[in-house]
């Protein structure tokens, strides 16, 4: 772990840090992510996560605050409950430095902890930065969902990557 960064459970006091966080991704040119959330919404989503068993959420935090954040969880159905789907976002004048390793590693060895056996995500296909760091991780791509986001009046692909634990 760098001195520099913590890496650690989301915090219902991180919900405005959050929105902050999500909205400035969101809204960056390149079109990194989606992202619709009110700091209401993100109190109530970081409570009852922490409450979950099936699910987790961590912020990385830097001196200036939470510069990053994972989501990870498990799939609701029985019979692919060994599967989890994650969600990573790093502010745009943190990347490069880290932080989305850590976040991902954390969100890793929670799935791992928590009897996951199979961590999947999306990413939009042009976001050659994400795809790298996600290989480089371990992940593998499994499919390309044509049409899978309608963003601005038009169809964006996502590719679907995952991380085999056993």
């Amino acid at each position: 772990m760098n001195d520099w960064l913590i890496v650690r459970p989301a915090a219902t006091s991180d919900a405005d840090a959050l929105v902050e966080l999500g909205r400035s991704v969101a809204a960056e040119p390149d079109l990194w992510l989606t992202y619709n959330r009110r700091s209401s919404d993100e109190r109530r989503s970081v409570k009852s996560l922490r409450r979950d068993p099936n699910a987790a959420v961590f912020v990385a935090e830097a001196s200036t605050g939470v510069v990053g954040r994972v989501s990870i969880a498990r799939d609701g159905n029985p019979v692919s409950h060994h599967v989890a789907e994650l969600g990573l976002m790093v502010d745009a004048g943190e990347r490069r430095r880290g932080i989305g390793t850590a976040l991902m590693k954390e969100a890793v060895k929670w799935a791992r902890g928590s009897g996951v056996t199979k961590v999947e995500l999306h990413v939009f296909p042009h976001n050659e930065p994400a795809i790298a760091l996600y290989r480089k991780l371990g992940f593998v791509e499994e499919g390309l969902r044509r049409r899978h986001y309608r963003i601005a009046g038009h169809y964006v692909d996502a590719i679907l990557m995952a991380l085999y634990l056993d």
